[in-house]
């Protein structure tokens, strides 16, 4: 490249790149906006953990060309600098700018050396300038996703200049140039696929202006030889030699092009582009106007706009329409260019004639005449076009600049619109800084465009300003009614403002446009991908009423009928069988899901929580397993599999359940919970400095965090600091003054510890306040009534709480322990030895004494320690339930629809631990 560009003088080559940077500058401060989010943020092929190979089984989007919603753009080139700019920046946008700054440098400077060939320095110069700063480039500059345009203009003018070697001394053919060429175009075509057209530029560059032949020479030629008159030069023959090479070279990439996207055209709606989709003759009309439309873009870049779909050009319906005017004079100039290059030799013509083949050549792509595109204009495909545009300006200014009568006008004119264009440019750009100013700075040019409307909208709701975003997506069905997405839109807002009615009355709105099902059928080629969607969002929305959950599974099923590769309908579909508690028929989804996507970490993750729906633990850790396989940042499944592998009870899982949630806490620091469950694995390997560690920064994090508040205090009192306790118990009652098992160690480290019978009374009649028929809190009371002599106060509790527990044999022991005493106390009053007394005394110190310990096998420590630790256990599973609950919003964003279940288990498990307190 730098010998191509040999005769580029370097003071030529720093006053093009000075110029770029002046003009694009400001373009480092805008984000990422419009299609960059989908490109760049929403693109996994972007990220280090995604194989290689992955770019160039992928479209742009980095959805698999396979698939009937990928767009089909084949770009992995492009998409592998987007790979680079990740692995040195992640996701900072000034990076991502920066390079599409130098590649459009780069881009200028290279075409200074095509505008060489067929133009004089000065002209070059200029031609390179107006290029460097017209304002229609702003999209393909300072949009990130416009680096397609860059990369590929890049290769294509190399491709073009190795071709202009290929020519050597005495006509000979010099291969080298060509292969190379061969080679270039192909890389230009995976940068973005008009590369491939620079082999038409070629053709035409080989035929009229390296052999020098013009239209006439040529039909003369043909006719001499159709008449048997004469015999095909040999320096024609060397042409035609080269031309055959250079079109089967072309046929090869298409075919190869046509084989990656699997023979499928992509899928518009007529939103896209409404006259892809009109009758003859509004599409015919209406696709010759948009010609000039893009030619007026080039010659007054006045008013720019991101998105020229749906309405924004309404369509040219009949010939009476006055703007067939403006397509019959374009025709008319257009005509007498191409007559003008081909009809007459000389260095003018063909300075033309290549202008002409930069314009339409690479424009022929997007011109909807071979294959429907998605859009109606797009400033950033005439990135090329505007080459040959800029080199006829140059062209016309020097004819005008070569009379002295018009020399001094003409270098006014050209610094007007040099200054004028690279001003619009540097305001342009700031258009692009978010995509608020991006749609508010096109809707001042086109107010007819409900796209643009829904996307002022999605700015506002990106930011949760539900209330004036409703208001535009209102607006984009007041503007389009028959927009399927706008009603959609205004269907999702108005449930995030919790407008439930409201809400379905649009998705119902939005799903009465789309075509009726006809069993059978397939609605591929109909209905864009993103449209069914009203089907998931609709049901989504119902089967928060349990009653509903068989309509929103009709909604579903109906979804997946007018598409059987419908991955997300049997996604939201498992999760609602979930809900109805069928796991099995859950499973069969994700497994038909599976059948899609079996890349979907998600999806295994899904797969694992069916998997302890049923009961079947080891499956569910394999599933787990298989989505960190695929990513091993899941945060889900690392939190989900370490707690599954913790409950197991297997003490050779643990290192690995401490190291996933060692990954976890890495990845979401903030979260209190991943701490929590440490500290109890630290707990369960009798580390308990360790575990002291964990649960003290769960609590710093999480103040009321019950279960580690519990737990810490718990820790203390198994590991003989009673007293350490009491502070952290202090906290957890006053944020949960219901908490029966810290008022039962709160009471028991009072009583055995601090000898404060008052304050250990007080937390067992707190716990009977509670629940009047708590066993444990109830026996306990009993004792204090002891410790405080009341026998037969002791008495009476022992009998009530007999009478909750029956069956209890320690209860039977301690009432009749307590009744002894009471009738040996009595035998004693009634004689009046004094020694008999002291004896009495003595015997009653016994006896307390007795009752103590039985007092202390109910409620010393290490009673207390193991119902309470099952106790936090169960708070780890109702952490593994609430992360159960979060699978759906990891894909739908349902949560409420398994937590009665989970509530429901909940309260058996407390049962259960009432019975284990009283054992």
């Amino acid at each position: 490249l730098l010998e191509k560009m040999a005769d580029v003088s370097l003071k030529e080559a720093a006053l093009i790149v000075g110029v770029v940077a002046a003009c694009y500058w400001n373009s480092l401060f805008c984000g990422f906006v419009f299609d960059d989010v989908s490109a760049i943020l929403d693109n996994k092929d972007l990220h280090p953990s995604t194989p290689l190979k992955n770019l160039f089984q992928n479209d742009f989007w980095g959805t698999p060309m396979s698939e009937e919603r990928s767009h089909k753009s084949y770009r992995p080139l492009t998409v592998l600098t987007f790979r680079l700019n990740y692995l040195f920046s992640e996701l900072n946008a000034v990076s991502y700018h920066f390079l599409n700054l130098v590649f459009h440098a780069v881009v200028c400077v290279v075409f200074l050396k095509v505008c060489k060939l067929f133009l004089d320095n000065r002209s070059s110069v200029v031609a390179s300038l107006l290029f460097a700063v017209h304002p229609i480039h702003t999209e393909a500059v300072t949009g990130v996703v416009g680096r397609a345009e860059l990369l590929s203009s890049i290769f294509f003018l190399a491709a073009f200049l190795s071709y202009t070697k290929s020519k050597g001394p005495d006509n000979t053919i010099v291969w080298t140039p060509i292969a190379v060429t061969v080679f270039l175009v192909a890389v230009a075509t995976l940068c973005k696929e008009q590369g491939i057209t620079v082999v038409g530029i070629c053709c035409v560059y080989e035929v009229f202006i390296a052999q020098g032949y013009t239209l006439p020479t040529l039909l003369d030629t043909a006719v001499q030889i159709l008449r048997g008159k004469g015999s095909i030069p040999f320096s024609m023959l060397q042409t035609l030699l080269k031309l055959i090479v250079l079109m089967l070279s072309t046929l090869l990439l298409v075919v190869v092009r046509v084989q990656v996207i699997q023979s499928q055209l992509p899928v518009f709606t007529r939103f896209d582009n409404p006259a892809a989709v009109s009758p003859s003759p509004a599409r015919q009309l209406t696709f010759n106007y948009l010609l000039p439309v893009n030619a007026w873009l080039l010659l007054n870049p006045s008013e720019l706009c991101c998105d020229w779909t749906m309405g924004t050009i309404p369509l040219v319906e009949s010939l009476l329409d006055v703007r067939n005017v403006a397509t019959l004079t374009f025709f008319c100039f257009l005509g007498a260019l191409i007559v003008f290059s081909l009809r007459y030799p000389g260095d003018s013509s063909k300075t033309v004639l290549m202008a002409l083949c930069l314009i339409v050549l690479p424009f022929i792509p997007a011109s909807n005449l071979f294959f429907p595109v998605g859009f109606v204009v797009a400033e950033r495909v005439l990135y090329v076009p505007s080459m040959g545009f800029c080199i006829l300006v140059a062209h016309g200014w020097k004819k005008l600049s070569n009379k002295s009568v018009l020399r001094k006008i003409s270098w006014v004119c050209l610094a007007a619109v040099l200054f004028t264009h690279a001003l619009k440019t540097l305001h342009r750009n700031w258009d692009w800084e978010s995509e608020y100013t991006l749609f508010m700075s096109a809707l001042k040019v086109n107010k007819n465009n409900a796209k643009l409307w829904n996307n002022v909208g999605h700015a506002l709701e990106n930011e949760k300003n539900f209330e004036r975003a409703l208001q535009f997506f209102i607006q984009a069905t007041q503007v389009q009614p028959d927009d399927i997405g706008a009603h959609m839109n205004v269907g999702r807002t108005y449930k995030n403002l919790n407008k439930t009615k409201e809400a379905e009355e649009s998705y119902l709105i939005a799903k009465s446009l789309m075509p009726q099902i006809i069993p059978g059928k397939k609605y591929a080629a109909r209905v864009a991908p993103n449209h069914l969607n009203v089907y998931i969002n609709l049901a989504n929305l119902i089967r928060a009423n349990e009653s509903r959950l068989e309509e929103a599974d009709q909604l579903y099923r109906q979804a997946i009928s007018m598409r059987p590769d419908f991955k997300q309908a049997y996604i939201s579909r498992g999760e609602l069988l979930l809900k109805m508690n069928k796991p099995l028929k859950a499973k069969e989804a994700y497994l038909r899901a599976l059948e899609l996507d079996r890349t979907n970490a998600d999806l295994w993750y899904n797969l694992a929580i069916v998997y302890i729906e049923l009961k079947d633990p080891t499956e569910a850790l394999k599933n787990f397993n298989r989505a960190l396989e695929l990513n091993p940042t899941h945060k889900l499944a690392l939190f989900n599999s370490a707690l599954l592998m913790q409950e197991s009870g297997d003490a050779r899982l643990r290192p690995e359940a401490k190291q996933r949630l060692l990954h976890y806490v890495k990845e979401e620091p903030q979260d209190a919970n991943g701490y929590f469950n440490l500290g109890m694995l630290a707990m369960d390997d009798k580390k308990d400095m360790e575990a002291e560690a964990w649960m003290k920064k769960a609590i710093r994090l999480q103040p009321n965090f019950r279960s580690a508040l519990f737990n810490l205090a718990l820790l203390y009192s198994q590991t003989g600091k009673e007293l350490m306790a009491l502070p952290i118990l202090e906290d957890l009652l006053r944020y949960y003054p219901d908490h029966t098992k810290g008022l039962i160690l709160k009471g028991d480290i009072l009583m055995n510890q601090k000898k404060d019978i008052v304050g250990a009374k007080m937390c067992f009649e707190k716990i009977l306040e509670l629940d009047p028929n708590n066993v444990q809190g109830k026996h306990n009371l009993c004792v204090v009534y002891f410790e405080e002599r009341d026998l037969i106060k002791a008495e009476k509790c022992l009998v009530e709480t007999l009478a909750l527990a029956p069956h209890e044999e320690y209860i039977h022991r301690h009432l009749n322990i307590v009744r002894s005493k009471i009738a040996s106390l009595g035998a004693v009053e009634q004689s009046s030895l004094p020694s008999e007394g002291t004896a009495a005394a003595e015997e009653k110190k016994n006896s307390f004494q007795n009752l103590k310990e039985v007092k202390n096998e109910k409620t010393g420590t290490q009673s207390t320690v193991d119902n309470n630790k099952e106790h936090s256990k169960n708070k780890k599973l109702t952490k593994k339930n609430s992360v159960d609950k979060e699978t759906p919003k990891k894909s739908t964003k349902e949560i409420k629809d398994i937590e009665k279940k989970r509530v429901a288990a909940l309260k058996r498990l407390e049962e259960i631990e009432r019975i284990l307190n009283g054992e």
